[in-house]
């Protein structure tokens, strides 16, 4: 699962949850996987992330590296931090672990570099 897919996620489905954003990660198998970097598709990505969640997850990880975290007013023209950008988002993939709900500390495996986010009957 990519730091990009993880933005997307909240167990907000879950009965009682309000918002279940951002889910923490516990990861336990981590692949870097080399992906042609595409400028465009990072800059139209960046205004639908939530940045500061894209940063803790990126940290809880072990790769946060450098990367600033605030997006700088000028990202578009910005090739390094767009480079920096791109590795978080699309290099750094979660094979193993689990993603917790921050509401409920509920646990959803993440096998295979899948996050398995089904509920039980009694959760919805």
């Amino acid at each position: 699962m990519k730091l990009l897919t993880h933005n997307m996620l909240s167990s907000s489905f879950i009965k009682g949850v309000t918002k279940g954003f951002p889910l923490g990660i516990s990861a336990t198998e981590i692949k870097l996987q080399e992906v042609n970097f595409n400028a465009d598709f990072i800059c139209r990505m960046l205004p639908k992330l939530d940045w500061t969640a894209l940063c803790a997850a990126a940290n809880s990880v072990g790769h946060l590296g450098d990367l600033p975290t605030e997006i700088p007013p000028d990202f578009e023209a910005n090739e390094d931090f767009l480079k920096k950008a791109h590795h978080v988002l699309q290099e750094v993939e979660i094979q193993e672990g689990e993603l917790v709900c921050p509401e409920t500390s509920r646990k959803f495996p993440i096998k295979n570099g899948i996050p398995n986010m089904l509920l039980n009957e009694d959760e919805v």
